[in-house]
């Protein structure tokens, strides 16, 4: 991803505040840490880089230390810079004065910028055959004054545009494949929605007046909307939460959808991240970014993505990702032929001993091995399926052998799970377990419950 934009530094002030100022009613900070971050285009930069994204910054900065500690910052993030710098001219930097958790002041250092952009073209034009997409951040302060020829260059090489806008004038921006406006920006150039259908049609209208491919309104604690071409509109509604710091939210939106959609996601999939991930990015203090572990732990939470049925592939590194995170993972297994209350209870148990919970389901061919051919009655696909659909169970992982030993030591639970009378050291896996510091626990199935009684009444 190629990123071209207002660079800024952010730098935080963070202290205590007890008396006020006996020189005027103001508080005194006493200053306890301080913290410099990248801002403005910089901060789309590092939102991507924290996804995994490769991501070249183009920006205009001064020739000063705030540029050296902006271009360290960016390094340090995993961004690779490619700075055009103006003498004279000091790196945009806003200085925000920080205490218990709420900005008391914002000291801004910047100036008119003398050049830059036309330099940042030619940077951008470049750079263009590497990148499989361009997000332009456009915070006004003049480095994008040559837009309209970057969105140009941009079509002309194929590759998308992503721009997230400013002020009252839309028109340079025609031709973008999308631009992310907040709802007051969207109404200042569109005039005020006093609904949702007015909402959508003024959309519908800009969409087509500035050919644009897509178009997503930012509408805070309203959520989001998509106009997509000739699609139905799609409303996305942002998830409850404390609200911290709106700041750099905007910066995260974009910089969500562009990786996405350059990953190969489907712009309404893509929405929805973004969506996700601004939700998570408004409960941290001042700009700040997610990670992709964040976006997995939000999605398992409203039951969608990052749970489910896995192969054993996909299963490890989110096991070890969760371990990451100090969650206790635990894993059991069975056939789980035909599902009832009893299998129900004992995952719910086994659950309650951890975070996670893995639920290793023996396939047809094993079911038949160890059951005779008149089972599985149903097929592995059905049975994973109904164990993945239950609130107790993260993933569900299909195993061919006998028995689970091999995908235990693969996985290495913390808690291994067994449900029947059994000794710790007759189950498959244990010793692995054990010796990996993990426990081993023998939990006791509901008397009368089993799929062969119900398989035996049924045939009765």
């Amino acid at each position: 991803m190629l990123v071209v934009g207002d660079v800024m530094l952010d730098r935080y002030l963070f202290g205590g505040t007890s008396r006020i100022s006996p020189e005027a009613p103001v508080p005194i900070v006493h200053v306890r840490q301080n913290e410099d971050r990248a801002g403005g285009a910089a901060n789309v930069a590092v939102n991507l880089a924290r996804l995994g994204v490769n991501t070249r910054l183009l920006g205009v900065v001064g020739e000063d230390d705030e540029a050296h500690v902006l271009e360290a910052a960016m390094a340090g993030s995993g961004v690779e810079c490619a700075f055009t710098r103006v003498s004279g001219w000091p790196t945009i930097t806003k200085t925000r004065v920080q205490s218990r958790g709420q900005q008391l002041m914002r000291l801004d250092r910047e100036e008119p910028m003398p050049s830059g952009s036309c330099e940042l073209t030619k940077s951008l034009v470049e750079n263009l055959a590497s990148a499989n997409a361009v997000v332009l951040s456009d915070y006004g302060k003049g480095s994008l004054t040559d837009i309209a020829a970057m969105i140009t260059a941009c079509r002309d090489a194929g590759v998308p545009v992503f721009i997230d806008p400013k002020g009252s004038d839309f028109e340079k921006y025609r031709g973008a494949t999308a631009i992310t406006p907040n709802q007051g920006e969207f109404e200042g150039v569109a005039g005020r929605c006093t609904n949702d259908e007015d909402l959508v049609s003024r959309a519908r209208e800009m969409l087509e007046r500035l050919d644009l491919s897509a178009l997503l309104v930012t509408r805070s604690e309203k959520g989001m909307l998509l106009i997509e071409g000739s699609d139905e509109p799609l409303f996305l509604s942002a998830r409850a939460r404390e609200v911290f710091d709106v700041t750099g939210a905007g910066d995260t939106v974009i910089a969500v959808l562009a990786g996405a959609l350059a990953a190969g996601e489907s712009l309404s999939s893509a929405a929805a991240l973004s969506n996700l991930a601004a939700g998570l990015v408004v409960g941290k203090i001042g700009v700040a970014s997610v990670t992709p572990s964040e976006l997995r732990v939000a999605l398992h939470r409203r039951g969608q993505g990052g749970r489910g049925l896995v192969s054993e592939k996909e299963l490890i590194p989110l096991v070890t990702e969760a371990k990451s995170r100090n969650e206790k993972v635990v894993m059991t297994n069975g056939c789980f032929d035909v599902l009832h209350a009893g299998h129900v209870a004992y995952l719910e148990e086994a659950k309650s001993l951890g975070d996670r919970l893995i639920v290793a389901i023996n396939d047809d061919d094993s079911v038949r091995r160890l059951k005779g051919e008149s089972r599985p009655v149903n097929r592995l696909e059905d049975r994973m399926l109904v164990l993945a659909g239950l609130a107790s169970v993260d993933w569900v992982v299909p195993f061919s052998e006998d028995t689970p030993g091999r995908a235990i030591r693969e996985i290495l639970p913390d808690v291994l799970v067994k449900g029947g009378d059994y000794r710790p050291d007759e189950i498959a896996g244990a010793k692995d377990v054990l010796n990996n510091g993990g426990e081993v626990r023998v939990l006791a199935f509901r008397e009368g419950q089993s799929s062969s009684r119900i398989i035996d009444k049924l045939r009765e």
